[in-house]
Parts: structure tokens; sequence; C-alpha cells
């Protein structure tokens, strides 16, 4: 693997979901040079994999599918002049503004003015909340089982526990029942549904899934695959053993900006490095991830 060295660009974007994309073709437009790096072989992020309607009402004044709003935002990072490499993973920020990537190509070291970093956020894993018992085949977050059922169209099982009452848990449900399967139960451990309005309509009380609230998974049952969980009722202290095949954790979303911790200092991240989209706060609607990430590439060029 050859080390490619020298490489400048005025700004250098890291992620290529919606928040990566607008923030790069906003500079680009704007006269930076600009170069997208993201570690997936495609631009989009997780939009490929959110077959669901719900994109672009704020934005576009137009209800569209992940794949829809996805190919919106990349025709016009494609026009933007913005450079793009893809499948390649940024290992290292420093200090000095140059960044370590790893690609196809081989390594390449990237020194830059502007930083952003737009790598979206993570799954909070079922491992946060101690659960009990062995840890057998079945058990996805709610993200990882959309990707494999939209994406791969994977059997996941076809009796599903959905842990969380986030918008992403309610949709999955959705499509649960519309692929054939039984969602046996949602358990929420607070006394409301979480995630949006629409969903609790569009996808909870649509498709007839049960949600039982005050209740939270305890343990799982089962090896090598899963056969059960052990549902705690916290307002009565009960516990309840469900038998199913496959546990979705929907349990919340945390920034992921790993990248950036060697670098934060008392006084926050340096200047030069800018949070995008998720990775600087969880927004409830991509529309919103658009409007910020376009407003910051913009104003990175006219601050520089």
């Amino acid at each position: 693997m050859s080390s490619v060295r020298g490489l400048h660009t005025d700004i250098l974007v890291i992620g290529g979901g919606a928040a990566g994309m607008a923030a790069a073709a906003g500079a680009a437009a704007a006269g930076a040079s600009v170069l997208l790096a993201d570690e997936r072989p495609v631009l989009g992020g997780v939009l490929p994999q959110c077959i669901h309607q719900g994109f672009g009402l704020g934005y576009y004044n137009q209800d569209l599918t992940g794949p829809e709003y996805c190919a919106r935002e990349e025709a016009r990072f494609l026009a933007s002049g913005a450079s793009y490499l893809p499948s390649a993973r940024v290992t290292e920020l420093r200090p000095d503004r140059t960044a370590l990537l790893s690609s196809p190509e081989g390594l390449c070291e990237c020194s830059f003015d502007q930083c952003v970093l737009a790598t979206g956020c993570r799954e909070r894993p079922l491992s946060s909340l101690g659960v009990a018992g062995t840890r057998p085949s079945g058990i996805y977050t709610a993200g990882e089982a959309q990707e494999l059922l939209n994406l791969g169209h994977y059997d996941i099982g076809s009796r599903v526990v959905i842990l969380g009452s986030g918008d992403i848990g309610q949709i999955m449900a959705r499509r649960l029942v519309l692929t054939g399967r039984t969602v046996v139960a949602m358990a929420e451990i607070k006394g409301s549904l979480g995630g949006m309005k629409r969903n609790h309509e569009e996808c909870i009380r649509a498709y007839h899934i049960p949600v039982i609230f005050h209740a939270t998974v305890t343990a799982v049952h089962g090896y090598p695959a899963l056969t059960a969980v052990t549902l705690h009722h916290l307002d009565t202290g009960a516990d309840e053993t469900v038998p199913c095949d496959t546990l979705i954790t929907a349990l919340g979303l945390i920034p992921e900006t790993s990248l950036a911790e060697p670098l934060r200092s008392g006084d926050g991240y340096p200047a030069w490095l800018h949070l995008c989209g998720n990775a600087d706060h969880i927004h409830e609607i991509v529309d919103s991830v658009t409007t910020e990430a376009l407003r910051l590439g913009r104003s990175l060029v006219k601050s520089h």
C-alpha cells in the first residue's frame, strides 16, 4: 500500500450522509476547494435504507422516501464541483490540520484549512443496559435491522420484540408487519411513546402495534438463537417471559465524534473543526440537517 502525501484542500468534509453532502455542496458552490471522504462506497449514509416516506416535507415541500431525498442531495453535491473519495476511512485527525485517510487506493495524507465532521450518530446497544443472559443470534439495533431487511433482504426472524419507542423503532414496527412478521410487543420504559406524533398515528396505531409501557427487557434466553426475553414491568415489579426469535433495540442515538475527541481541550474543539448534522446534535428530521449543513458550508467560505 503506497503513501500519497501533499494533497491539500480548503475544506475537508468527513462523512457522506445528508449533512456531509450539503456542507460540501454549500462550500464548493461558494468557491472553496472541497474534498468529501466517506467510508461507504456510495453517498447517502443511512438514507438509502430508509425506504419509507417522511423526508423532504420541510425542505422540498414533498413527501419523499429516503432514496428519493438522497438522489436530490447527491445531484446537488455532484454538481457543486466538490471532490469525492468513496470507501475512504479517516483514521486520524491531527492538530496541525492534517488527516490520514485509508482507501482502496492506499494511504493518503490530506492537509486542509477547515474540517467538517459529518459522521452522523451511532445507536445505543443492548449491552448499555446490562441485560443478563447469553448473546444469541437474533438481536439487532433498529438501524441494523433496517439495513438487513431493506437493502440486504435478509430473513431477520418472524416474531419480534422491539425495545424502545423512538422514531426508528416505530418505523421498523410498521415495516416488519408489512413484510409479514409479527411484532409481539414494543416495550417502552416511559409512560408514553417517543418520537414524532406522525409515527404514532401512521406506524403504531395504524398497524395495531401492541405497546407495553413502563417495561424493559432484563434478560435474553436461548443459544445459539434467541428464543425469548424477560420483560420486567416497572409499575408492578412482575417479570414476564415473552417468546420471540428477534429482539430489536431502539434505545436512542449518540453523536459520533470519536475522531474529534483527541483534539478536545478545555475550550472545546479547535476553531477549524466544525461538527455538523447528527454529529453535532440529534435532529428529528433530515430537512433541518440539510438546512444547517448548507448554511455551515457557505459560512466557512465567507470566513475563510
